[in-house]
């Protein structure tokens, strides 16, 4: 199941609030100073793609901050327009790799949730080291935490789940994996991704797991 085209972008839409590059932040990232008008706990979605989680989310929960990241220029692009449009104040986009964002830029304990869906799972077995899911990246995760914060991970990938769960419980200090129950859509828009959607609909599993930091 590939990917649709992207709609095109109105070019009149002023990007600017919405849209940063990773080069272009400061070393240590202050981010309720740098980037947020309000200062609200912060959540962070490690690759975004067409920024449906962004968008829904920044909406329900208005006094929550949300930072986005995607390596894919296009794809921040259009999850940043998407908030653009409906004028979001509380949600950023950032372009650039998310692991160089948690391993350099974010301070301890600054985190209220990590959000991971769908990461690309490297099917085969010599590409598994670049997967999202490492154990340097599993660190620093629970490092920019604060205490109670939570992890999100969901993948339609069962190998890919179960390894990480495994990575989690040997190298890091969360509490999990906690249930996670999936209601039943409202709407067309009603999904955390547009890639659940997509799974969904097609009668295909989607695993899902949350860990806290104690």
């Amino acid at each position: 199941m590939g990917r649709r085209a992207l709609r095109k972008i109105n070019p009149a839409l002023d990007l600017s609030h919405h849209l940063r590059s990773l080069d272009d932040l400061p070393s240590s990232l202050d981010v309720a100073k740098n980037l947020f008008a309000m200062t609200a706990p912060l959540e962070i979605e490690v690759g975004s793609g067409k920024g449906l989680f962004m968008a829904t989310s920044s909406s329900d929960h208005p006094r929550r901050n949300f930072l986005g990241i995607e390596v894919a220029g296009k794809y921040a692009r259009f999850a940043a327009a998407k908030l653009a449009q409906a004028e979001r104040t509380n949600a950023i986009m950032i372009h650039g790799d998310a692991m160089r964002l948690f391993r350099e830029m974010l301070p301890d304990g600054c985190v209220a949730a990590v959000h991971v869906y769908f990461p690309d799972p490297w099917w085969k077995k010599r590409h598994k080291k670049r997967r999202v899911m490492n154990v340097d990246f599993l660190r620093d995760v629970v490092r920019v935490l604060e205490q109670g914060g939570v992890l999100h991970f969901w993948t339609d990938v069962e190998e890919y789940y179960q390894s990480t769960l495994k990575l989690i419980a040997e190298n890091c200090s969360l509490q999990g994996p906690i249930e996670v129950k999936a209601s039943a859509p409202e709407g067309d828009m009603d999904y955390q991704t547009h890639f659940e959607r997509r799974m969904r609909r097609h009668g295909l599993d989607v695993f899902c797991a949350m860990f806290r930091k104690q």
